[in-house]
């Protein structure tokens, strides 16, 4: 079973609906929520788009990606 990963869909809702942040990120509406339900992980320039459009960290938008120690 997967981990929704909740603080990336928070910084989504408060942006607006999939349609337009996958639109901004110039990803699918599905692709965008196969990330938010954890099915799928996110390359590494993805992540890093996806970091700047919301102005959050990497740990705290994917923390099921980052081990214990901080490391990928």
């Amino acid at each position: 079973m997967t981990k929704r990963r909740q603080k990336l869909i928070a910084c989504r809702e408060k942006i607006g609906d999939r349609k337009k942040v996958a639109a901004d990120l110039n990803i699918s509406v599905v692709y965008l929520r196969m990330l938010e339900t954890g099915a799928l992980k996110p390359g590494r320039d993805l992540m890093l788009r996806i970091s700047n459009y919301f102005d959050k960290p990497l740990e705290y938008l994917f923390p099921d990606l980052f081990s214990q120690d901080g490391s990928v």
